[in-house]
């Protein structure tokens, strides 16, 4: 795949009884974290750091324009409860687009009213399942 612009990309997530739902449409911004931890090892004996791999972690903060109708942000963010399931595809929901998916739990959901009257809401996901989230392909 060559490289591509965010354009058209799909973000569903679990509403809190575990049913995924598309909020494209509702999502203006969407920063992802697929993060490592790294273990410091250095030795007495070494002039420069030592590593090893350790855990893995994944986050999304999430962020759009407030919309409560049925199936949307606001009902699948209100309640913050249970895990959710995320999903995220480049480029839309198209078979051989970049695909991440993480079971998560939502720590935030904020609403902000702007001084022009608009009003936005972020929302923030973390890993949940223990699994280190993995990039695959739409299939």
């Amino acid at each position: 795949m060559a490289k591509q612009s965010g354009l058209g990309d799909y973000f569903a997530c679990d509403n809190s009884a575990g049913s995924l739902k598309d909020i494209s449409g509702d999502v203006t911004n969407l920063g992802v974290n697929v993060g490592q931890a790294l273990l410091d090892i250095t030795g007495l004996d070494k002039s420069a750091m030592e590593r090893l791999i350790a855990l893995g972690d994944g986050s999304f903060a999430v962020s759009g324009v407030f919309n409560a109708s049925a199936n949307q942000a606001h009902a699948v963010f209100s309640t913050r409860t249970g895990t959710r399931t995320v999903d995220y595809k480049i480029g839309g929901n198209t078979q051989g687009n970049p695909y991440l998916t993480m079971e998560c739990l939502v720590d935030s959901y904020n609403l902000t009213r702007g001084a022009d009257g608009s009003l936005t809401w972020s929302a923030g996901l973390q890993l949940q399942s223990g699994t280190s989230p993995t990039w695959s392909t739409v299939p």
